[in-house]
């Protein structure tokens, strides 16, 4: 039994230990998010504070994108991105982490309160049931503040996100 959590793609590459967790996770990843990773590779603009973190993560990105393009890969999210909605197979990124790639849409249902990544992922995690795992603390307060029907989790505490995911799949 694993645990299951609805996050962005590039969440794995900035936080390695969700890689490497010390209980079985599945990680749904709305595909907008993986093709937001190019555009963060792309991009001048610093995604960490100091440059040996920049360079670190933009290393781990590219190291993702590129994984996400071996053949078998590739061919798991494009059998995904067939219908709306649909999930791709998982995909094994280390002995106890999988991803799946979600066809997620955006339908705006949350106005300006979201931006459509953001919409996508509450989305997600109300048609999984799954939380949602994030670092970005605006969001979190946005999500609680409009009462929206979703757990969410801050990276932090992302142990105990797993130990409460998996009590929940017990009960």
């Amino acid at each position: 039994m694993s645990a299951v959590f609805v996050t962005e793609a590039v969440m794995l590459a900035i936080y390695g230990q969700l890689l490497v967790p010390r209980k079985p996770v599945e990680y749904i990843i709305p595909y907008k998010t993986v093709l937001e990773l190019y555009e963060l590779t792309s991009s001048d603009e610093p995604l960490m504070h100091t440059e040996p973190d920049d360079l670190y993560v933009r290393k781990k990105i590219t190291e993702l994108i590129q994984y996400f393009e071996e053949p078998l890969n590739q061919k798991k999210m494009d059998r995904a991105l067939q219908v709306p909605w649909a999930k791709s197979p998982p995909i094994p990124v280390s002995e106890m982490s999988l991803v799946s790639i979600l066809n997620a849409l955006d339908t705006a249902p949350y106005g300006e309160l979201f931006d459509p990544v953001e919409t996508e992922l509450i989305l997600a995690a109300q048609r999984i049931q799954a939380p949602l795992l994030t670092d970005q603390y605006e969001l979190i307060h946005r999500i609680v503040n409009a009462s929206i029907a979703v757990q969410v989790y801050d990276i932090d505490d992302f142990d105990f996100a797993i130990d409460s995911s998996l009590m929940n799949k017990e009960e």
